[in-house]
């Protein structure tokens, strides 16, 4: 089996809540029994996208375990290029793939420049594609984005979700070997489908957003009350992939025994 972790919207903003909450779930990952084998962090790395937020994330994240970003709606393409990918800064989409065992991760980078909402570019499709045709014949294959493709009932999120989502849903459908489509940006752990596939959306580390039956703009739309959390996404031998959503408590794990 491969163990796919999955954190999202860590929001560093240069203050110790955030990067703490942080810090906690990676050291959670660090000590499972089995470690995952490979960690995305699905966007909103930081709160304002400054090179210092960069600086404070590219500490926090450092593992022994491979890491790989992209960025969401608060992040700036120049900053995170140059921060936590060591490449020259560009104002380009930031897509990047990688072989994990025989599973293939590609992560597109759905924001838009100065805007909230999500949309994929032609050259990230056809880069995708690619990735795609690349790709092995007989292996699974893992779509990640921060924008969720889909409605999910949030008063705040579905106004600035992926626009377009038809597009991608056309390539998801076409290719059996894509097991799933995980995102972040929704600040809330939610599981639905697309294109057939599961769509699964990871919780912040840094804050919680309620659903339309909890929220009525404009009320308090953040509850920072809850511990961080992340998705634990396992791809089986089956190319089937079984997600668990774990909150990790600022105290840490009590032992006890079983009754």
């Amino acid at each position: 089996m491969i163990l796919v972790a999955q954190i999202s919207d860590t929001h560093f903003d240069l203050g110790a809540r955030n990067a703490e909450r942080a810090e906690r779930v990676l050291a959670y990952l660090a000590d499972l029994r089995r470690r995952p084998d490979v960690i995305l962090v699905t966007g909103d790395v930081t709160d304002s996208g400054k090179p210092e937020q960069y600086a404070e994330a590219r500490v926090v994240l450092a593992a022994d375990i491979p890491v790989y970003p992209i960025p969401g709606n608060h992040d700036d393409r120049a900053a995170f290029r140059t921060a936590l990918l060591g490449e020259p800064a560009s104002s380009a989409p930031i897509n990047h793939a990688h072989r994990v065992g025989n599973l293939t991760v590609a992560l597109l980078d759905s924001s838009i420049p100065g805007e909230a909402s999500g949309r994929l570019t032609e050259e990230t499709y056809d880069w995708l594609r690619g990735v795609l045709a690349a790709a092995p014949a007989d292996a699974p294959i893992l779509l990640a984005l921060h924008h969720p493709p889909a409605h999910l009932f949030s008063p705040v999120i579905d106004e600035i979700s992926l626009t377009e989502p038809e597009k991608l849903a056309e390539v998801v459908a076409s290719d059996e070997r894509i097991v799933g489509v995980i995102t972040g940006h929704a600040h809330s752990s939610a599981a639905t489908t697309f294109a057939g596939r599961p769509l699964l959306i990871a919780p912040s580390t840094a804050s919680v957003l309620g659903g339309e039956w909890e929220l009525e703009l404009p009320d308090r739309v953040m509850d920072y009350a809850p511990d961080p959390a992340l998705a634990l996404h396992v791809i089986d031998e089956n190319h089937r992939m079984t997600t668990h959503f774990r909150s990790v408590a600022m105290g840490g794990w009590i032992s006890v025994q079983p009754a």
